[in-house]
């Protein structure tokens, strides 16, 4: 099982990026969660199968349509959770 820590840089905020990672987790068998940061990134672990994973963490590159990604941060993490699904957190840019 892999875990990443990942930090999405860019146009990725009021895109529909999380539920569109959400789904896309959803599809590959992923677990972990995302939710929007305070400076217009976008925060997620990921949690799975190695190819699942490393098929989600290549979907972040791009996104939805509608997203402009200029770069992501992945960090390597020993898991301290299991997650049996994905979650779209709330964030403090939420409501």
């Amino acid at each position: 099982m892999e875990t990443r820590h990942l930090r999405i840089h860019g146009r990725v905020q009021g895109v529909w990026f999380r539920e569109s990672m959400r789904r896309q987790a959803g599809r590959l068998g992923v677990g972990g969660w995302v939710r929007n940061l305070p400076d217009g990134s976008v925060e997620a672990v990921v949690q799975g199968e190695a190819a699942a994973v490393e098929a989600l963490v290549a979907w972040s590159r791009s996104g939805p349509p509608l997203a402009q990604v200029e770069r992501v941060e992945i960090e390597i993490e020993s898991p301290q959770d299991v997650f049996g699904q994905f979650e779209k957190r709330p964030g403090p840019t939420d409501e």
